[in-house]
């Protein structure tokens, strides 16, 4: 089915609005760690992303009133250059994340949950329409004293589009390994179901304290991606 194929272009180019990926990983990582911002904290994070002929750019605003709990906004836009002329997404979403097992060191376990609409203009058909999308996902992360830190998502989304619905399962393994005090290298491996999984690599750098500048690069079901990004608390 057409929509089904448009999905997947979704999924790659506005990944956010489809509910793991929104209350969200810190960037270059599509894997979430069982993590909140303090109570009163805010964040700024955003991306630019290349998955194969597809070119999308996100910004996120996250924050905190509740202890353990954190509140993701997200805009995103994308352009598939696969079809000619290119179709174009527009996505809009919030994600709420609770964490109530928060340790620095050890386990901290937790939920999120994710909604998110993505507006496809087809133009080679032409068709429009709006996608939906619900995610529900666990989240549990292990911290060792020496910052080093692996994460285990595991979650469903709902996507619904044209009428038709579809759920998917999905996963996520990643790690975190410190090189210096203000350099770490990340390492994932994520996928859903009905697809072969993909594996990614990156880097984060401190620039100054709650600054940082990221970038990764990956490959995944017969594509290569990459991004560069930026996370702000403040």
């Amino acid at each position: 089915m057409q929509y089904l194929r448009i999905t997947m272009s979704t999924l790659t180019a506005i990944g956010f609005v489809l509910g793991s990926d929104l209350a969200r990983a810190e960037p270059p990582m599509q894997v979430d760690d069982a993590g909140t911002l303090g109570r009163g904290g805010m964040k700024l994070e955003g991306s630019l992303s290349r998955d194969d002929k597809q070119r999308a750019g996100d910004l996120v605003f996250g924050f905190s009133v509740i202890e353990n709990v954190e509140i993701g906004l997200a805009l995103a836009r994308a352009t598939d250059r696969a079809d000619s002329p290119s179709t174009r997404l527009a996505g809009v979403g919030i994600g709420i994340k609770w964490v109530p097992i928060q340790e620095r060191e050890g386990w901290s376990l937790g939920l999120s949950l994710d909604h998110g609409r993505t507006r496809v203009d087809e133009r080679a058909t032409p068709a429009k329409f709006t996608e939906r999308a619900y995610g529900l996902t666990g989240l549990a992360t292990y911290r060792w004293d020496d910052g080093q830190a692996g994460h285990v998502n595991l979650g469903v989304s709902r996507i619904r589009a044209q009428g038709e619905g579809e759920t998917v399962g999905t996963w996520g393994l990643g790690y975190e390994y410190p090189l210096t005090d203000a350099l770490k290298l990340t390492a994932e491996l994520f996928g859903e179901e009905h697809a072969r999984p993909a594996k990614a690599l990156g880097l984060r750098y401190q620039v100054f304290e709650g600054f940082k500048l990221s970038g990764a690069i990956g490959r995944g079901d017969g594509r290569s991606f990459g991004q560069v990004g930026f996370a702000w608390e403040f």
